[in-house]
Parts: C-alpha cells; sequence; structure tokens
C-alpha cells in the first residue's frame, strides 16, 4: 500500500460521529444538521429535463476533453460572470469539463506536484481537507496559512517567508472561503498573481461557493477577474476551479470545471486521459443547460439570503456571529471548547453543527478553528430558523 495513506487523518465527519456517537439526544426534538454543507434546495426542473432527454447517451463512450458544445458554454459562462474578454479562454485550450471540484482538486495536485523537489502546497486554515489529502498523495508537505478574525479571515500572505514561497508548488484559494465565507480581495489577489510570477508556482483558486453572494450589484471576484484586470490574457500560472453544486443545487450530477493557463491545462489533461474521469455525455448536456441559464442562480441567492436574515436575526444577541461574505455556512464563535459545545448542543437540542478544530490544523500551538462551529444554512428556511431556536434555547441555559 501506499504508505502516505497513513498520514491522511480521519475526515471531519468521522470525528463528529465519534464524538456524537455515546449521546442520546433529547428524545422530544427531530433532528437538524447544520453539518454538511450539501445544498437542499430544489434542483433545476429544465436540468433534470436535459439529463432525461439525452439517457440514450449512456451507450457512447464520453472523451475527457469534453463536448466543444459544453467547453464553449463554460466558456461564455466565464466571459459573462467575470468580464473576460471575448477570445481571451480559448474553449480547446484552456477549459476542461470535471466531474465535481473535489475530484478535480485532488487529481490536479497529482498532476502539478513535482515530486523530484521538496515541494509546499499551502493553503488556509481551516481548509477544505481535500488539499492536505492531495498534497500527501503527491508526495508533497501541506503548508498551512492562518485565517484568523484579526485579518478578515484571510491569511497573512504578507507574513510568508521567501523560502516558503520559494518551496510552494501550490497555492490554494478558497474563495468565498471554507468554513469562513471570507472573499479574498482584488487587490490580494493581483500581488499572489505577481508572487507566483516571482516565486514560480501555481494558484489554485477553488471558488465553487462564487455564485452565493448578498450583494446582486458587487458579484465577488475571482482569479480570472484579476488576470483581466493585469491584462494577463494567457492566465500564465492560474488556475480556477468551478461547480454546478452550489450555483445550481446539483451536488449528484457531479459537474464542474477547470479553466486557465493552456500550459498547465495541456498536461493535465494527459493525466486525466489516464486517470479515467470522462464526463458522461447526457450529464455534459444536462450541464450545458445549467450553465447557461441564470434565473435559477438568482433564485437560489435569494432563497440564501431570507435564511441568512431570519437565522443572524435569531443568533446575533447572543452569539458571537457575522454574516459572511458569501457562501453559506455561519462561522460562529462559541463560548468554551467547540467540541464540547458541539456535543452539548447535540445533546440537549439535537442540533449538529461541525467542530471548528476539525476543520483546521494545529500550528505552532495555535488552532485557527479552536473556539468556532461551522453552521451550514442549507435546511429549508423552517428547519434553519427552528435550529437558530433551539440554540439560543441552549445558550440562555
Amino acid at each position: 500500500m501506499n504508505n502516505a495513506l497513513n498520514q491522511l487523518q480521519p475526515y471531519p465527519f468521522e470525528k463528529l460521529r465519534a464524538l456524537l456517537g455515546s449521546v442520546t439526544p433529547a428524545a422530544d426534538k427531530r433532528a437538524i444538521a447544520l453539518s454538511i454543507g450539501e445544498p437542499k434546495h430544489e434542483s433545476p426542473a429544465f436540468v433534470a429535463q436535459a439529463l432525461a432527454d439525452n439517457l440514450q447517451q449512456m451507450a457512447v463512450y464520453p472523451t475527457t476533453a469534453g463536448l466543444p458544445a459544453l467547453r464553449q458554454a463554460i466558456t461564455r459562462w466565464c466571459e459573462r460572470r467575470f468580464s473576460v474578454p471575448a477570445g481571451w479562454l480559448d474553449a480547446d485550450k484552456h477549459v476542461l469539463p470535471v466531474n465535481g471540484t473535489r475530484e478535480a482538486l485532488f487529481a490536479f495536485t497529482q498532476a502539478v506536484v513535482n515530486r523530484a523537489e521538496n515541494g509546499l502546497v499551502i493553503s488556509p486554515n481551516p481548509f477544505y481537507q481535500i488539499y492536505e489529502g492531495a498534497a500527501l498523495l503527491a508526495g508533497a508537505t501541506p503548508h498551512y496559512l492562518p485565517c484568523l478574525d484579526s485579518n478578515g479571515f484571510n491569511p497573512d500572505f504578507d507574513a510568508v517567508s521567501a523560502e516558503t514561497w520559494q518551496r510552494c508548488q501550490i497555492l490554494f484559494l478558497c474563495s468565498p472561503g471554507n468554513p469562513t465565507g471570507a472573499l479574498v480581495p482584488m487587490q490580494t489577489l493581483k500581488k499572489l498573481i505577481a508572487l507566483a510570477d516571482q516565486y514560480d508556482f501555481v494558484i489554485a483558486a477553488d471558488e465553487c461557493y462564487s455564485e452565493l453572494y448578498f450583494d446582486e450589484q458587487s458579484p465577488p471576484p475571482g482569479l480570472l477577474s484579476a488576470c483581466v484586470e493585469l491584462g494577463r490574457s494567457d492566465f500564465k500560472r492560474c488556475v480556477v476551479f468551478h461547480s454546478l453544486s452550489k450555483r445550481s443545487n446539483l451536488p449528484g450530477l457531479r459537474s464542474g470545471f477547470v479553466a486557465g493557463d493552456a500550459e498547465i491545462i495541456k498536461p493535465f489533461l494527459l493525466y486525466r486521459t489516464y486517470h479515467g474521469c470522462a464526463m458522461p455525455v447526457q450529464t455534459q448536456l444536462a450541464s450545458i443547460a445549467a450553465w447557461n441559464d441564470e434565473e435559477h442562480v438568482l433564485a437560489n441567492r435569494d432563497l440564501y439570503r431570507e435564511k441568512f436574515d431570519a437565522v443572524l436575526k435569531i443568533l446575533a444577541p447572543v452569539l458571537d456571529v457575522q454574516r459572511p461574505d458569501g457562501g453559506f455556512y455561519l462561522w460562529a464563535k462559541v463560548p468554551g471548547d467547540d467540541a464540547e459545545f458541539t456535543r452539548d448542543l447535540f445533546e440537549a437540542q439535537h442540533v449538529t453543527v461541525v467542530p471548528g478544530s476539525y476543520l483546521s490544523r494545529e500550528v505552532d500551538g495555535v488552532n485557527p478553528g479552536a473556539g468556532r462551529v461551522r453552521m451550514a444554512l442549507v435546511a429549508p428556511l423552517a428547519e434553519c430558523v427552528e435550529a437558530a431556536e433551539r440554540i439560543r434555547a441552549f445558550l440562555q441555559k
């Protein structure tokens, strides 16, 4: 067996099950889960119809590069969403469909890391666990940058040493962040691109929450936006990851894309050809329908706004919690130990949240997730409101 498997830590939900396994929740309360970030809003009917209309495509082997029509739909969406000038993104060179960002982030790391070097894969801390696991199984060393309240829950990139940047092979960004909901500002993105040029590393921007935000007049910038402002039409050292899971409430479709530097996309396509991860044709055709429509995405954001408004009205008076910049998580500061809070809340109120320390790593004696919990506002409005009321009652006791 690959000895790197021994370095993988238990997934946060395994730790959560162990924490709650010996606890018996209140029998008079139904379970409400604010733990797993799985969208629960209704999937668009027209996407389901496109999938059903093309089930005969199951008889066709899909190509790894995907249908030209899908790559074109993704390219047009990037142009609309991130103001990419027409012609900058070549659908044949800069875009690859993938089976969701989770699969793509892992595979991308295996393709990019040079095992012959003592390389680092740098990520925010707390972080999406795939960044760490992908780094370890690629033979790299994970390096964690704390995301603290004092810096707007973004890493302090100015505090990173030149030696660390010199060893960096991949810098993972997540904006809006999981679990913090923080956006990486445009000026920071530009600064990081300059650092990538100086130290020759790849920026991998996980933007799967980019379409969940609150101000319709100010969509969050992305790494492609920064490339546009810099006049960087080759997207050198820049790659973005997007998905239909959160944007379109289609987590089970397993559909997303990777776009950016053609000199990276080309060998990544070669890797994927061997990897055997082509998206089924019927899924590609359904994905085209999703990327071509924005009305359902607007409606989706409205539902999240309504939930954040209602839940924060209940919790803000009794808990240190603020509206995030984007995403569907609350990153709340809780009294005492976050794991104990999670266990006691589950026992008393049958509400499940995730301890922040389970989503982070301790570095130099500090775990930046300690004392916080993540709440995913994915359940229907009434359930989210009921959960908030139970949490308030728990805190008031």
